[in-house]
């Protein structure tokens, strides 16, 4: 019997069979595919954005020169200078309905509790490339993944889940579906899936066109639609409003998809040929809980909506972080009382709000006579200084906040990547998957407190290049602040007994 079998090898089911194996699980990996690689992976239909929350997650596992490297993108786009104390300004920031917005325009100063790290921007990559590297990584952990076995039947009791797949039974003490938008494990456990129906079909294709000029580089909103093309050669993208009457009811046809792109397009631009294509629509559902029992859900199982402002494969990855480190310690025996629970409470309102955002971008571009006054509208709001740091905000990964119970604003946050004075940092601390104790304090007064919890929970001392005035933190495996003592260090020492209660919240009893 594995601790956790995971139904699903893509990003997401990767990421969190390497959190659970690099914790000492043992994870066995269910794929229906055969095989690994397939051409709606690779460019330029697999081109995917991390954002800068996701390329902070691979970053604190040790995988963020592999991404880099993979995505062919230059390191210095990624990070910020090694020695800088002070972070920098973003680089870049996320469209909003097709609206381009500039990067001069987001205000740093409303930009809290940010620290120079190797992971301050997010950049382009594709599924082929993440697939790479999380494989790699899962191999060299021991994480079995047997390919060709759709799962067909799920059944669980108190203390173990059966899964049928390719005509095997499968034992686990947990199982994990990550298999997708069409997810058979949520309709086999009979997960509540709740939502809002499509208002298009949308297009993803790589063709060749008999006469390019016709359509212009970028994102177009027109009267009937949107069509996008990339510097990508053939990569075309178009969105029909039809409802998704179209989408997956017939055969992606050259003439079909040069019809559609005519109307969207306004012009006679003619497709010589098409040679791969697929279609999607808006849909946008959400499951309303994400465990029953023994079995949780990550990722596009969990939540599916359009892609537009590329937040899905960020929002799956951000599941798998926070769900990795807690069904660990459930597995090993030293979770604490409700802490799988917060798995749903943490990440549910985050897969809301990342579809309300969807929602709201569909209804700023569809087409109808009062559609040019609203888009106008929200260009105008969202090109203002507060408007595109509100999007960046929203869109970065890295300004979520869980309701942990606490007044202190950067509890419940992803903590600033902090820089010790003797060259490590905090990213260092956290490849391992353990807690970290910060003690920013001259007499390292947590020193004691934090060895009731040695074997998860890091402690490291001493002074960093900018403290941002704390005196001490608690640092999750997910990299989220649990808690925080923001007395002056150089005034005061943090408390231990404060310290005690958070640690014993999150990383059950101490150890004996």
């Amino acid at each position: 019997m594995h601790d956790v079998v995971i139904a699903g090898a893509g990003p997401v089911g990767l990421f969190l069979a390497d959190e659970l194996a690099l914790s000492g699980c043992s994870v066995l990996v269910l794929e229906r595919d055969q095989e690994p690689d397939s051409r709606v992976k690779a460019l330029p239909l697999g081109l995917r954005g991390l954002t800068a929350g996701s390329a902070e997650a691979f970053y604190r596992r040790g995988l963020l020169e592999a991404m880099v490297k993979a995505s062919d993108v230059p390191a210095e786009k990624v990070g910020a200078d090694p020695e800088a104390i002070e972070p920098p300004a973003p680089r870049d920031v996320s469209h909003f309905a097709g609206i381009s917005l500039d990067a001069a325009d987001i205000d740093p100063a409303a930009l809290a509790f940010r620290l120079p790290s190797p992971a301050m921007n997010g950049f382009m990559t594709s599924l082929e490339a993440v697939g790479q590297v999380l494989s790699e990584r899962a191999a060299a952990l021991g994480v079995e993944i047997v390919r060709g076995v759709p799962v067909a039947e799920v059944t669980q009791n108190d203390g173990a889940v059966v899964v049928t797949a390719g005509g095997r039974e499968y034992q686990a003490r947990w199982f994990v579906g990550c298999d997708g938008g069409r997810s058979a494990v949520r309709e086999l456990v009979d997960f509540g899936f709740v939502g809002t129906e499509p208002l298009f079909t949308g297009y993803v294709a790589v063709v060749t066109f008999a006469d390019p000029q016709l359509l212009p580089l970028g994102f177009h909103l027109t009267p009937t639609g949107m069509y996008l093309r990339t510097p990508l050669e053939g990569h075309l993208g178009m969105m029909d409003f039809d409802d998704g009457t179209f989408d997956r009811s017939q055969p992606l046809t050259r003439e079909h998809l040069q019809t559609v792109l005519r109307r969207v397009s306004g012009t006679d631009v003619t497709l010589s040929e098409v040679h791969l294509a697929s279609s999607f629509t808006d849909r946008a559902m959400q499951v309303t809980t994400y465990r029953r029992g023994r079995v949780l859900l990550a990722g596009d199982a969990a939540h599916i909506h359009s892609p537009l402002g590329g937040q899905g494969l960020n929002l799956g990855i951000g599941d798998a972080v926070n769900l990795g480190w807690k069904l660990a310690a459930t597995v090993h025996g030293h979770a604490p009382d409700g802490l799988l629970d917060t798995y749903t409470s943490e990440r549910h309102p985050v897969g809301a709000s990342v579809l309300d955002w969807s929602r709201a971008q569909v209804a700023t571009m569809r087409p109808g006579s009062h559609a040019p006054a609203l888009r106008q509208l929200v260009r105008d709001l969202m090109s203002t200084r507060d408007g595109t740091t509100h999007v960046h905000r929203k869109t970065s990964g890295l300004f979520n906040r869980y309701d942990l119970g606490s007044e202190q604003p950067l509890v419940g946050r992803t903590a600033p990547d902090f820089h010790f004075e003797d060259g490590t940092r905090l990213g260092d601390l956290l490849r391992e998957g353990h807690g970290v104790a910060l003690d920013f304090s001259t007499g390292q007064c947590l020193r004691d407190a934090a060895a009731g919890w040695k074997s998860r929970v890091r402690y490291a001392s001493g002074p960093v290049r900018n403290d941002l005035g704390f005196s001490a933190l608690l640092i999750r495996p997910d990299a989220i602040v649990a808690w925080a003592d923001d007395r002056d260090p150089g005034d005061h020492n943090p408390d231990p007994g404060s310290f005690q209660q958070a640690a014993t919240r999150w990383f059950g009893h101490r150890e004996i």
